[in-house]
């Protein structure tokens, strides 16, 4: 059977050519749409994994806090129970049974549901990659900080997490990844991602093969882009002759 890439010149609701492919005067292509699809994908993606590094870190952070067995039993559960729900019934949880216990959630839209979903999700692998880092460190560190005299959230601050940072990064950069591939699943609350564009316009061109492997080009185009951007950042904070104990010991 004969490839046609044609298919995303076609108007997605009389399906006619158009020519250049992009849709104009109230039109729409499917490369039009399959665009759209895309930036949806990664403001997902983008906006889950803010959520996620920002509570991945204070939780991980108060996991490794010494002499507060409360405050890290809370972090250890955070973490234990949002890393073994399986991500699509935490989305269905937001979308369905969060707004009826909370009326006030009812006026939120599915993008934030998802995006609280996954990034709360992602939050938990992070937060144990956080506290492995942190406790990966020489106790010294930690001392160093108390006797300058800095307090618990300074020496947190300007200590523990710049040295934890610079050892996470390599499972960071996979969990980064990870967040693309998993916004997939937001296509279970019909959110207009790559998807359900692959799978509504597969049924309505059925033409799978050209659309499944134009959305998987563009999964692996995000994944990879992050994945230079966090090699980037990694590069720009090494310490110069900085070796960890990990390459020391290979």
């Amino acid at each position: 059977m004969a490839w046609d890439w044609q298919v995303f010149c076609l108007d997605d609701l009389d399906m006619q050519y158009v020519e250049g492919c992009f849709g104009g005067k109230g039109t729409t292509t499917y490369l039009d749409w399959m665009l759209s699809a895309w930036g949806w994908t990664v403001s997902v993606a983008l906006a889950a994994l803010v959520v996620a590094m920002v509570l991945g870190f204070i939780v991980g952070s108060l996991r490794t806090l010494p002499n507060q067995r409360l405050i890290v039993g809370l972090g250890n559960a955070w973490v234990e129970l949002f890393r073994n729900i399986p991500l699509l019934v935490q989305i269905f949880l937001w979308y369905h049974v969060v707004p009826a216990l909370i009326p006030a959630m009812r006026e939120v839209s599915g993008f934030i549901l998802v995006v609280c979903a996954l990034g709360v999700f992602t939050s938990a692998r992070i937060a144990e990659q956080v506290r492995s880092g942190i406790e990966s460190l020489p106790r010294g560190q930690r001392h160093a900080g108390m006797a300058l005299g800095f307090t618990t959230f300074q020496y947190y601050r300007y200590v523990l997490l710049p040295m934890a940072f610079r050892i996470i990064i390599p499972p960071l950069t996979n969990e980064s990844m990870n967040v693309v591939k998993n916004s997939s699943v937001a296509f279970a609350v019909s959110i207009s991602e790559l998807t359900l564009f692959a799978m509504q316009a597969q049924e309505e061109t059925s033409r799978g093969i050209e659309i499944y492997l134009a959305v998987t080009a563009l999964y692996v185009v995000t994944a990879f882009s992050i994945n230079r951007i966090m090699a980037f950042i990694e590069a720009r904070v090494r310490i110069p002759g900085y070796v960890s104990s990990n390459e020391g010991g290979r």
